[in-house]
């Protein structure tokens, strides 16, 4: 569900919906014996995490594999999905490994986690350098390792528009964080998943790419053979199902390699000091958000057009997104908290109430400013905020991980269901089919996700399973 509503919400800060939901899930099975803010801080980490790979291109490499030109040319589709391996490897990657840095019983230090970030910054740049270079598309010079659109493929077109890729940069610092956490930190639990997301996420996105490039490449069989006595497959958003697929695939990889490596989950050790200072704290989380709604939503007037400005590298660099999140994260008491609720609502809500009240294609539902601000932005944050400010206080009182999850998780699925819900345009699945829109297959499956992760939050939120004390179950 995280990765199908993802689609909508796009990219770096989109991904995140779906590594809270990843992650707190995890949490409650796996780090019911730590303390509250431990698990926060590890759910919180592996949800900035995913964000790094959403600074990658990939839309024309799906489009290697079903474009209506590319039909029928199998060396196209075998390349498009070896670039969806590596670009679904890397993203996934980046979640696994600071997943495991959050439950393998390491206690990363924020200046440690200032200079890790920075070191790999330089490694994504000499990476992009090494790997992504050259690139002229106006001579129609490529790099040699390509997964975009190129003329290798298409010869004689002559609006070709390929795209920089820095996957080569993202590559190499996911080796860089997890060679550290390994042979510096010996932190094993972090090295098993950040390999095991690195499969999990190559095989989710080339995996979830193959049902819609099987649309794509045998239509008749969904008009005139077995699949056409199944309806509702012609009113399929086969790109939300290849999301959807995606996040299916990796979320039950990554979730099956952390209980064949439970026994080297250590959360339960881990000190809950909290070196940053609450004035700090404040001032980074501010900082953080400024710069992060300045570079998604502040345009500036040009002679052609808007330009955004320059803190837009903000988001489009992710790593340098992750920089203050990561600080406050490892240092802070509140931090973990406003990540997993507020900050990562804050940019989703503005998109919310930029496409459906503003400025959205003519095909999303409309509502009218004033109202948009109630409902998407202002009662939302109202709710976080209050939640935020009880579980950080219940932190201090020695609430249970398992119940701080549990309402994280909670509050997270109803608040991106029922904003993907509207998004949507309410296309309930109890509709006749024949008012079926392109988007009700997918409502169905995010309701039945939301009934299972509802009935999973609180069945383990009102528990009185007693727990051993140094075996996670």
């Amino acid at each position: 569900m995280g990765w199908g509503i993802r689609g909508q919400y796009g990219h770096e800060t989109g991904a995140m919906i779906a590594g809270a939901l990843a992650s707190l899930t995890i949490m409650m099975f796996f780090a019911a014996h730590a303390s509250a803010l431990a698990v926060s801080r590890a759910a919180a980490l592996a949800t900035v995490a995913i964000g790094v790979g959403g600074s990658m291109t990939y839309a024309q490499t799906v489009g290697l594999t079903h474009d209506p030109q590319f039909v029928g040319n199998w060396e196209a589709w075998r390349w498009g999905m070896l670039g969806l391996l590596v670009k679904g490897g890397i993203w996934i990657g980046f979640f696994g490994v600071f997943l495991g840095m959050g439950l393998g019983g390491k206690r990363y230090r924020p200046l440690e986690m200032l200079l890790l970030i920075t070191v790999l910054m330089g490694l994504v740049l000499f990476g992009s350098w090494l790997l992504n270079t050259p690139f002229d598309p106006e001579k129609k010079i490529l790099p040699r390792i390509y997964f975009s659109s190129s003329w290798y493929f298409e010869p004689d077109r002559i609006d070709l528009k390929p795209r920089r890729e820095n996957w080569g940069g993202l590559l190499l610092a996911w080796l860089g964080v997890t060679a550290y956490a390994g042979l510096v930190r010996r932190d094993w639990l972090a090295v098993r998943l950040s390999l095991c997301a690195f499969v999990a996420g190559g095989l989710g996105q080339s995996g979830g790419q193959c049902i819609q490039s099987y649309h794509s490449w045998n239509p008749e069989a969904f008009n005139e053979g077995y699949l056409a006595k199944m309806p509702f497959f012609k009113v399929f958003n086969w790109w939300n199902m290849m999301e959807t697929g995606f996040g299916f695939v990796f979320g039950a990889l990554v979730a099956l390699s952390v209980w064949l490596n439970r026994r080297l989950i250590a959360i339960q050790q881990v000190d809950d000091d909290v070196p940053t200072g609450p004035t700090t704290e404040v001032s980074l989380c501010v900082l953080h958000l400024v710069l992060l709604l300045t570079a998604e939503f502040l345009k500036v007037p040009s002679g052609t057009g808007d330009a955004v400005l320059p803190f837009g590298i903000y988001t489009d660099f992710g790593l340098m997104m992750c920089l203050l999140p990561m600080v406050g994260i490892v240092g802070g008491r509140f931090w973990p908290t406003l990540l997993l609720l507020p900050v990562l609502a804050a940019p989703i809500l503005g998109k919310q109430m930029r496409e459906l009240c503003i400025a959205g294609p003519a095909d999303y539902p409309k509502y009218s400013e004033p109202l948009g601000w109630l409902i998407f932005v202002l009662v939302p944050t109202a709710v976080l905020m209050v939640i935020s400010v009880a579980l950080i206080s219940r932190i201090l009182t020695g609430l249970t991980s398992r119940k701080y999850a549990a309402v994280v998780l909670l509050t997270t699925t109803w608040l991106y269901f029922l904003l993907n819900t509207f998004f949507f345009g309410f296309a309930w699945p109890w509709k006749p089919l024949s008012e079926w829109t392109y988007r009700t297959p997918n409502q169905l499956i995010f309701m039945i996700c939301t009934a299972g992760l509802t009935w999973l939050s609180m069945r383990l939120f009102f528990s009185t399973m007693e727990t051993k004390a140094n075996r996670p179950e």
